[in-house]
């Protein structure tokens, strides 16, 4: 069953598209001015987040460039490099080689945004130690794809008037979001349907292929839970051998909803749950109902024997049920 999203086949594809773009539109040109590039792609994401690379690079090089003796942030001088940028963004131009790295980023996260937008929702704040709304509302600016939720907590820090939030904070904030508004990521046939005009393209090409599953979840001594091809249920097994014991290491937790991190959450969603976040939740739900890990068990055996058994997301989500439903 296909369930984990392969980030070096999304990489690949990327040089692949880019590479073919790229050579269509330099076979007679030697560069590329800024109103080309926003015409560059079919998919106009492409476009917006190779803009953005640009002048997030020309931020950082003139912060970087400052020197002590001058005092840039003066009215004047804030507006004369305002000028400057405006000049700037009339006069983009770049080569062959600079766009190339350029449009392979973009097209990669363009990717991401679409299939794994968990996983893109996750690299953009975890690139921020502290996260500051007015440069998030900057980025966000060139975000199209999947953004409800990341508009939303624009909205959030800018109804509370956060100046600054770890990136730590940001995850719980949106992690509430997430719930709140139900998230469900756009269809993506269409994109991929674009994507495939330059080079053909499958949705089972940016996953994982996994073996069929094999039958029932089976608790060991081992602490590891494995595919076990048995004719016996997951409850006569549990009475007839001691039972895991991964959960004497941890204190028990009350929820199993109430402990999930935002990163997690992502997790399990995207490679146990197929992306789904709704199914994902009622899960959960249904989880934290049960009364001992006897039943949580065959709630997981009759719902989701497709789980590879030897993923490390399917292991620590029974570490999660372990402690749950552990001895105090």
């Amino acid at each position: 069953m296909d369930e984990k999203i392969n980030l070096k086949a999304i990489e690949r594809y990327s040089e692949e598209f880019s590479e073919k773009l790229i050579g269509n539109w330099f076979a007679s040109r030697d560069a590329i001015t800024g109103q080309e590039i926003l015409q560059f792609s079919e998919i106009k994401q492409i476009n917006l987040f190779v803009i953005y690379e640009l002048f997030r690079t020309w931020k950082q090089e003139s912060v970087k460039n400052r020197s002590p003796y001058f005092d840039y942030d003066a009215p004047e001088v804030r507006e004369a490099a305002q000028a400057l940028m405006n000049a700037l963004s009339n006069h983009i131009r770049v080569d062959r080689n600079n766009f190339s790295a350029l449009l392979r980023k973009a097209t990669y996260n363009t990717l991401l945004l679409i299939v794994d937008p968990y996983d893109f929702f996750a690299d953009l704040i975890e690139k921020h130690t502290q996260l500051v709304p007015s440069e998030f509302a900057d980025h966000l600016k060139y975000v199209r794809i999947n953004k409800a939720p990341l508009q939303r907590l624009l909205d959030k820090l800018q109804e509370r008037d956060v100046k600054s939030i770890s990136g730590n904070e940001a995850f719980a904030l949106l992690d509430s979001i997430l719930e709140e508004v139900n998230f469900t990521p756009e269809d993506i046939d269409e994109y991929l349907a674009t994507f495939s005009k330059v080079v053909p393209v499958s949705i089972d090409s940016f996953y994982e292929k996994k073996e069929e599953p094999k039958p029932r979840i089976e608790p060991e001594q081992s602490n590891h839970y494995q595919w076990q091809p048995v004719k016996s249920t997951v409850n006569d097994k549990l009475s007839q051998e001691p039972r895991p014991v991964i959960a004497d290491q941890f204190m028990r937790i009350s929820s199993i909803k109430e402990s999930l991190t935002i990163n997690q959450k992502f997790m399990f969603t995207k490679v146990l749950f197929h992306g789904d976040f709704e199914l994902f939740s009622r899960a959960i739900e249904d989880l934290d109902r049960q009364d001992h890990l006897q039943g949580a068990l065959r709630y997981l055996e009759k719902n989701y024997q497709e789980w590879d058994r030897e993923s490390e997301e399917f292991h620590e989500f029974m570490e999660l049920l372990e402690k749950r439903f552990g001895p105090q």
